[in-house]
């Protein structure tokens, strides 16, 4: 069959049943499914067993339940509490100190954690009432706890790294590296934004009343709170760095780790280590049937000659090469309003990753990109993930209105980061270049 019509067919079949609001597992599984059987018949069915098992016993997805556990275990592990406590202290006289502070823990339980919704949930449900108590803004909370939370992802270590890396062939524990500098930047961008509006305009984020504020030594007592995330950050991210240790056996020491702060917090009983467990389950069963799909799709698009269709075909545009890269974060930005990440990263790295390549540009350097557009992927509207985690734990006043109008300003904020990372790309190469 001509590689036009298959790739026609093929993403024709792909949009339309997304469009249906099918499963992307089944989606994906189910496309590879019947164009194998009309392309090679039930014999060609050998190789989507042979990706299945493949992908199941893949080395490197094994640190994805890993740390999905660390991060479920940390999220009861009293951490936040006592980080807040800390920023409280330290930021809450400061103009929109403590939404500030906040965004500092969030980044903290980012390089802690490796998703998105921990950081989210946890940081909503301690941090929001005391904000909304002392009259922060509702749409600087909402937008500044979710955007905060979507570093989960940016800053290693980060599962989303993990499935892209297993895809692409790139080096994890370089994507994580890569992630680090760019995910700091957010960060304080973010916390520049907050800074000037409120300082501009108090109403956004009054400080708190002189009586609450800490004196020095409260202030200096409340770093204990710090030590133990410290030292997990430097453990799990070190023995990566130095090459001690793969991310998949960095993630056995970080879900140990974790295991154990919650042990010393008293926060563990048999009772939240079972539902950790399963939700760990639920998390990576779902994200194993997006890969083994994925992979059969992407085996039917290499084989049916639609990879080669589509190099030939960008070859003839003559595009810029800087200028197709816009274009692929433009529709990462698109897709990501729709789809989750790991679909996202499922469908098009092995569409955009041999023009990247054939571009001549780092594989790595473009995972970077498309990390940091997953991240804005879970705060835009209308499906991004970390709306509907706040929906569920904000005031029962709020809208879903507000919370889609409270994320712009810091889209925006992540949007500057990745275009900065673009053009400049010693921002997210300098750690991966400095690794072995």
């Amino acid at each position: 069959m001509d590689p036009a019509w298959v790739t026609v067919f093929l993403f024709g079949s792909l949009v339309v049943f997304l469009l249906l609001g099918l499963p992307i597992a089944f989606t994906l599984g189910g496309l590879a499914l019947l164009f194998t059987l009309f392309l090679w018949g039930p014999p060609g069915l050998l190789m989507m067993a042979s990706h299945a098992y493949g992908e199941s016993t893949n080395f490197i997805l094994v640190s994805v339940p890993l740390f999905i556990l660390m991060a479920v275990v940390l999220e009861g592990s009293g951490i936040a509490e006592d980080l807040f406590e800390t920023m409280y202290r330290w930021f809450g006289g400061l103009p929109g100190g403590l939404l500030t502070g906040t965004i500092v823990i969030c980044a903290i339980f980012a390089a802690m954690s490796g998703i998105s919704g921990v950081a989210t949930v946890t940081m909503g449900l301690i941090a929001m009432p005391a904000m909304l108590k002392r009259g922060i803004d509702l749409k600087m909370v909402v937008g500044g706890i979710m955007c905060g939370g979507a570093l989960g992802i940016i800053i290693p270590p980060s599962v989303i790294a993990i499935l892209y890396g297993s895809i692409t062939g790139t080096s994890v524990g370089k994507l994580f590296m890569g992630g680090f500098v760019p995910g700091i930047l957010i960060a304080g961008v973010m916390i520049l934004f907050c800074t000037v509006r409120c300082i501009r305009n108090p109403r956004y984020g009054p400080p708190i009343p002189e009586d609450e504020r800490a004196d020095w030594r409260e202030k200096i007592a409340s770093l204990k709170n710090v030590i133990f995330p410290f030292l997990f950050i430097v453990l799990v991210l070190g023995v990566i760095y130095s090459g001690i240790c793969t991310p998949t056996e960095a993630s056995a020491i970080g879900a140990s780790g974790a295991i154990l702060c919650s042990l010393i917090n008293r926060r563990l009983a048999w009772k939240s280590l079972k539902a950790a467990a399963l939700r760990t389950l639920n998390i990576t069963c779902m994200a194993m049937w997006i890969v083994i799909g994925a992979k059969s799709f992407a085996s039917i698009y290499t084989a049916g000659g639609a990879s080669d269709f589509i190099l030939s075909l960008v070859k003839d545009l003559a595009i810029p090469p800087l200028m197709m890269i816009g274009i692929m974060q433009f529709i990462f930005f698109i897709l990501g309003m729709f789809i989750d990440p790991v679909g996202m990263c499922m469908i098009c790295s092995p569409v955009f990753l041999p023009i990247v390549t054939n571009l001549g540009y780092d594989p790595t350097w473009f995972g970077i990109l498309f990390i940091l557009n997953c991240g804005m992927a879970y705060i835009t509207p209308p499906f991004g993930f970390n709306l509907f985690y706040m929906r569920a734990i904000a005031p029962a006043d709020c809208t879903m209105g507000e919370i889609y109008a409270s994320v712009w300003p810091w889209v925006i904020c992540e949007a500057v980061v990745l275009i900065l990372v673009m053009f400049f790309p010693g921002i997210g190469m300098w750690l991966p270049n400095r690794m072995g």
